[in-house]
């Protein structure tokens, strides 16, 4: 599936000239204040600028490339960049087969991942374009479910609470409907890892509970906002944009007062456990051959905090985003070692 078909939230055409020289304000989520990433600088022909991109991955990383790609299509029409969404997992089958130039990822690279790329010669290098809350939803009929504990949504997913009733005697008797992700999604792995844990092998325990799953969040907010006892978990992003359908959960670890996703206590790390990292990987062949790959990032790169908050994402610290700059600069003129290099 295309997320090009859902996903048109770039800013307005008339804003394009300041996207491309804005002074980047310092975010309030900035670790070290006043450090941001140097503005996108546009050649003076990147309007002849032509060449080809493809990019496939997490359907929670996707919006932010596609809004990225839409804006720098305004002012290098001669770059085709296409945004597919196959899930973290389906994403790096492609990337480390070769066929994909940058891969969208909600989570780190897996083990398995890292051989099938060096198996095939793909070198790669990661850089951290957002960062994210995977966030627990009702839908907004469910008025008495506010919060969770980490152990009872554990249990939810389980299948050892099926009814909102063994949560809260005062809850009505409604059975929960889960939805949530595939399991070729980055945030599938990611909330199993964090909630589910591992078994005595060492294994992420995967789901016991029946749902309804599915590698599109959009289809994830339709499941839950149309059924009275819907719960399901994605990307902040997604809760953000349908909020007048969809009320939030807290969460709390053991012991610990209940905390909402919102920018701020993704940032700081408060909503634990479930804030994270998002990544775009670059295959490192392409990166040194498509130069309208290298001004994309460029461009990317020196946008993602601004681009993170207009599609309602959590911009990275400003350092992550220079440590990013200079990262790519260094690996476009080959001073830099691909980060597979380090990984294989």
């Amino acid at each position: 599936m295309s997320i090009m078909t859902s996903v048109r939230r770039s800013l307005p055409v008339a804003a394009l000239a300041a996207a491309f020289a804005f002074t980047p304000v310092a975010l309030a989520q900035d670790a070290t204040p006043g450090v941001t990433p140097t503005p996108y600088e546009a050649p003076a022909d990147l309007a002849e600028l032509s060449g080809e991109i493809n990019a496939d991955g997490s359907s929670t990383v996707g919006p932010l490339t596609t809004v990225a790609s839409e804006n720098f299509f305004e002012v290098a029409p001669n770059v085709n960049i296409s945004v597919n969404v196959s899930g973290t997992g389906g994403g790096f089958e492609s990337f480390c087969n070769g066929d994909t130039d940058i891969q969208n990822a909600s989570r780190g690279i897996a083990d398995d991942e890292v051989a099938l790329c060096a198996e095939n010669g793909v070198d790669y290098y990661q850089f951290t374009v957002a960062y994210d809350g995977v966030v627990v939803v009702v839908p907004t009929s469910n008025t008495f479910l506010t919060s969770l504990t980490t152990e009872q949504l554990r249990q939810i997913w389980m299948g050892e609470i099926t009814n909102y009733n063994e949560l809260d005697p005062s809850y009505p008797d409604l059975e929960i409907s889960l939805f949530g992700p595939d399991d070729q999604s980055g945030t599938f792995d990611f909330f199993n890892e964090e909630i589910l844990g591992e078994d005595e092998a060492g294994e992420v325990i995967t789901p016991a509970a029946d749902y309804e799953p599915s590698s599109d969040d959009n289809t994830l907010v339709e499941g839950v906002a149309g059924t009275e006892g819907g719960l399901g978990y994605f990307g902040f992003a997604y809760y953000e944009e349908n909020q007048d359908r969809l009320n939030v959960v807290s969460l709390s670890e053991e012991g610990g007062e209940p905390v909402a996703p919102s920018l701020e206590t993704i940032s700081d790390g408060s909503y634990a456990p479930l804030s994270r990292s998002l990544y775009v990987f670059v295959s490192a062949a392409s990166l040194s051959e498509n130069v309208a790959l290298q001004e994309f990032l460029r461009y990317y790169i020196a946008s993602a905090g601004e681009l993170a908050l207009s599609i309602g994402s959590v911009a990275a610290p400003g350092e992550a985003y220079v440590e990013d700059q200079e990262k790519l600069e260094g690996a476009i003129s080959g001073e830099i070692a691909p980060d597979s290099q380090a990984a294989a």
